[in-house]
């Protein structure tokens, strides 16, 4: 049959069509009488075709696939050699390589001086040489120097490391009052800043942290029931105590035997449990229960097309990206860029998806992705990040954005809601993906979708603060971020970026893989690298110029049966109760910031803390167990820990406050005390002496064994009814405040761990400005976030006025 002429036409995958006559490889075959500009993109994405005639073969080469095949292996092993390099580097430091040489030249230079700095190692090294007869005398000594040189240099490097280890592991510089540094402190720091080395990158100081120490049980046991005293009747607090006292003599201490054994094994004897048991076996929705939010600027919209900002913002994201995988970003360090922290938690960012099971989910990370995957009205694209080996710059991302927006196709069955898959239960959303997902077009759309650098949501609604009505516009901006429609985003992933259709931008992250603080440092990036570096034209479109030689994004292509759009279907159902339960409310407090509260002499997180401790008990008549996120990231592997916030303290001071008999001098007396507490607990839970990690890894030990603790059983049970996290700024010289006092972040939030409790986010922006998220849930007749807000607002006010610093109230 001529080659021109076929009987049937077949669909192919890359939006062509092939005659069944025509065989070919490389990519779909070409339809004589039919031609298409998606048809032209095809042939490009292929480097050869051919056709079978009955003349012969037909042999057709296309230079520009060619081009870009060599380009994107160029890519490949540049950063190949990249990793190697930061690889070496990072395997010597504090030393560099270079020293090295130094070492070695300053010992051929002895040994040539006729001195011996090896006390006779050299002349054993050299006797060992001589036994194979194939060297001769100069050889052997260079061979011998050379040897020894590198030996010594090795050893300097573990000592210099041994010794930083060592001066990490002290931690009195934390319980030193603020604002006054000891002489022996500041020799400390000296030696650190001595071993730490020049230049370091984002993983040289990882083998110089030291390990998480783990507590002694009676101490944390001790601490516990001091949390728990102001929270128990008479009774209860008796019956635990026995509990406690049984548990620190008996079962405790075995328990500990194997908790010690593992910490002098593992890197970390917290974290590995903790992911796995908290966050990966946990069989209920991420969605608003474990994934949290970033919000953008809380004031500034650069521009309102939804493509520019898209297109800025991926880029800038990119070249975060890129300064990742070259570890070029500087570690975070504390006491005057002193004191690193842990960075582990940055090697899963980008390329990563949590991966559904029945039991337990698992985290699927890649190391290089060259994609995307874009979701706008219910259809999937997936963009190419590269072209002509280099990143696309922000116009190009932007022009490939514009193009799925104009796009006007429809989506197929079942792809419009599959998201929604990712909101509900874990155990039917594994069974589908093994059901229907394990092959053919479905698997490859799903693979193109976890493993993409990042997921990205085009939103239809507009969303943002409002000056006409600025509660309700946050809230809506809030929830739309937390849940949105509970089927555009892919909660799977390590985080979604969110794009609303005024240029309004956001992230939801999954919360397995890193901490809050890691994806702020990420964020904070991308919206200053958006707004002060990349820029837009006046016209409100990213610099630069299109690029037309570029292909267009290629729609994900699915065959979903009906089978399988049911229990979408039931998952979106799940979700939907799920975020239409959540009650949100965020909100700027600008009376006063951190300025003013530091002018009070007061540390400001214990002060928000105290505050909340006030606004609770107004709100619900009670004191109640409360979480505050701290971090252990001083040692390797660190993760969190919780500061139980609610102490005996903390209900003096707020008992003191709602007592009309009280004076102002009482109170502030009171405030003092129990700020004073917050702060020594805040720095136990971070030097490693906390309450809560300790516990949990103890009943892990506990379950390994088959044995039951009544204690340890009751405590892990007991629920947090106000869960709070502080929102750190860790890159505050990106913005310049004091020169761009309008670019001030609203940071984020998340759900409600407790169903009759209130979760609370707050980040201290600048001197002047605290922005608070506050979430319940509708169903719970007791709560209600915006009455809790307005205690808040008012709680903050009223402990200022106990200083006699008082400050310029805004109406």
């Amino acid at each position: 049959m001529p080659s021109g002429m076929a009987m049937a036409w077949l669909p192919c995958p890359l939006g062509t069509w092939q005659a069944p006559g025509a065989l070919q490889a490389g990519g779909c075959a070409r339809a004589p009488v039919r031609s298409s500009p998606k048809m032209a993109e095809a042939h490009q994405a292929v480097a050869f075709q051919f056709t079978v005639t009955p003349e012969g073969i037909d042999l057709q080469l296309s230079h520009e696939a060619l081009k870009q095949i060599y380009l994107s292996g160029l890519h490949s092993w540049k950063k190949k050699f990249i990793r190697f390099k930061n690889g070496i580097i990072t395997g010597v430091y504090p030393a560099s390589p270079s020293s090295w040489l130094i070492v070695v030249v300053g010992v051929m230079s002895t040994m040539y001086a006729k001195i011996d700095p090896s006390l006779g190692i050299i002349a054993k090294i050299n006797r060992t040489l001589d036994t194979t007869g194939y060297m001769s005398s100069q050889t052997k000594n260079v061979v011998s120097g050379v040897l020894f040189s590198t030996g010594l240099w090795v050893a300097l490097i573990a000592t210099m490391r041994y010794s930083l280890k060592v001066l990490l592991s002290y931690h009195g510089w934390m319980f030193a009052e603020h604002g006054r540094m000891s002489r022996a402190t500041r020799i400390w720091m000296g030696m650190v800043k001595v071993f730490s080395g020049r230049k370091p990158m984002l993983y040289s100081f990882q083998t110089s942290l030291p390990r998480l120490p783990v507590p002694a049980v009676k101490d944390t046991v001790s601490r516990y029931l001091e949390s728990v005293r102001p929270l128990m009747k008479e009774d209860d607090f008796k019956r635990m105590t026995v509990l406690a006292q049984d548990f620190a003599v008996s079962l405790g201490p075995k328990l500990q035997w194997y908790l010690k054994l593992k910490s002098w094994w593992a890197t970390n004897y917290v974290s590995d449990w903790w992911e796995e048991y908290v966050y990966l076996r946990g069989r209920g929705p991420l969605m608003v229960n474990s994934n949290y939010y970033a919000m953008d600027l809380l004031y500034v919209l650069p521009t309102r097309i939804q493509a520019a900002r898209a297109g800025n913002a991926i880029h800038a994201i990119l070249l975060y990206r890129r300064q990742l995988d070259r570890e070029e970003l500087k570690p975070i360090r504390l006491l005057g860029s002193t004191i690193p922290l842990c960075s582990a938690q940055w090697e899963r960012m980008f390329n990563t998806s949590r991966i559904p099971g029945e039991e337990t989910d698992t985290i699927q990370h890649l190391k290089d992705s060259k994609h995307i995957v874009v979701y706008h009205q219910g259809r999937y694209f997936k963009v190419w990040l590269y072209h002509d080996g280099r990143l696309l710059k922000p116009r190009e991302i932007e022009q490939q954005v514009q193009r799925i927006l104009d796009d006007r196709s429809e989506p197929q069955p079942g792809e419009a809601k599959l998201a929604a898959l990712t909101a509900g239960d874990r155990v039917p959303w594994a069974r589908c993906r093994q059901a229907y997902f394990g092959r053919g077009k479905n698997k490859q759309s799903l693979d193109a979708v976890e493993k993409a650098a990042f997921f990205v949501t085009l939103d239809e609604s507009e969303q943002g603060y409002q000056k006409e009505d600025p509660d309700t516009s946050m809230d809506s901006y809030a929830k739309s971020l937390l849940h949105g429609r509970c089927f555009d985003r892919w909660f799977d992933k390590s985080f979604t970026f969110i794009v609303f259709k005024n240029g309004k931008m956001g992230m939801n992250a999954e919360h397995s893989w890193a901490d809050a603080p890691i994806i702020g440092h990420l964020w904070e990036y991308v919206m200053a690298t958006d707004s002060f570096q990349l820029g837009y034209a006046e016209d409100g479109h990213c610099k630069g110029d299109t690029n037309p030689s570029i292909p267009h994004p290629t729609r994900l292509q699915w065959d979903i049966p009906e089978e399988c759009q049911e229990i979408i279907e039931t998952s979106l159902n799940t979700a939907s109760l799920l975020a239409n339960d959540v009650d949100f409310h965020s909100f700027p407090f600008d009376s006063f910031g951190k300025a003013l509260i530091k002018r009070c002499r007061t540390s400001p997180d214990a002060f928000v803390q105290l505050a909340l401790q006030l606004a609770h008990y107004k709100d619900m008549g009670k004191f109640c167990l409360t979480y505050e996120a701290s971090m252990t990231r001083l040692f390797r592997e660190g993760r969190t820990e919780t500061v139980r916030s609610c102490t005996a303290e903390s209900c003096d001071f707020v008992l003191a406050m709602v007592d009309p008999a009280q004076t102002a001098e009482q109170r502030l007396r009171l405030f003092k005390i129990a700020s004073e507490k917050h702060q020594l607990m805040y720095r136990l839970a971070m030097t490693g002496a906390g309450i809560d990690r300790h516990l949990f890894c103890l009943y892990v030990v506990s379950k390994y064994l088959g044995m039951d603790s009544p204690f340890l059983k009751e405590v892990l049970s007991e629920p947090w009814r106000l869960s709070t996290s502080q929102t750190p700024q860790q890159q505050v010289e990106l913005f310049d405040l004091d020169r761009n006092p309008e670019y001030v972040s609203s940071g984020g939030g998340f759900g409600p761990v407790a169903d009759d409790g209130y979760g609370v986010s707050y980040i201290l922006v600048g001197d002047n400005l605290i922005n608070f998220h506050v979430s319940s849930k509708f169903s719970c007749p007791e709560t209600d976030s915006h009455r809790f807000g307005k205690h808040v607002k008012q709680a903050m006010n009223d402990i200022v006025t106990l200083f006699t610093l008082k400050p310029n109230m805004k109406k």
